[in-house]
């Protein structure tokens, strides 16, 4: 399983960076009901997809920071290149560095997700990212981002994503 999780990072990673844009692409299109992607009948993988769900909503869209010990783990490990080891940094990632301020947490997710997968430990939220052609910002598609956390006793405790931080 470890394997399959590191096949489909590392297959996201290469398509995403040497993909060359084609125009006659098909959309990448989100769920219609997001927030129903997150539960599973097995109650360890719908504690981590409700973890996932609350990191993708509460603290990801509604930038609740304030409550990310709730979801996030105190010595969180970070795979992300922008952003260091352990839960304070996280937060001041997101509210210093990026500026986020918070907002009321929506009924509903905005966030258009087009996948949850759960497996073990582990639970992958793919994305809709839309893209605007750098030679032409007329012109713009979608692809797909993601997220991946472990998670242990109903917290992410380690994260891997791709960095899209420009320098």
């Amino acid at each position: 399983m470890k394997r399959f999780f590191t096949v489909v990072a590392l297959s996201a990673v290469i398509f995403s960076t040497f993909t060359p844009v084609v125009s006659a692409q098909e959309a990448v299109v989100g769920a219609a009901d997001p927030d129903s992607l997150f539960f599973s009948k097995d109650p360890e993988l719908n504690r981590n997809k409700q973890a996932a769900y609350h990191i993708v909503k509460d603290l990801l869209e509604a930038n609740q920071w304030d409550q990310a010990d709730k979801w996030i783990g105190a010595d969180y490990i970070q795979h992300n290149p922008s952003v260091k080891n352990g839960l304070p940094p996280v937060i001041e990632f997101f509210t210093k560095t990026l500026g986020r301020k918070p907002t009321p947490v929506p009924e509903k997710m905005k966030t258009q997700i087009v996948s949850v997968v759960a497996e073990g430990d582990k639970v992958i939220v793919a994305y809709v990212e839309p893209i605007t052609n750098s030679k032409d910002s007329s012109k713009s598609y979608t692809t797909t981002r993601f997220d991946m956390w472990r998670f242990k006793d109903g917290k992410a405790v380690e994260h891997w994503d791709v960095d899209v931080m420009k320098d």
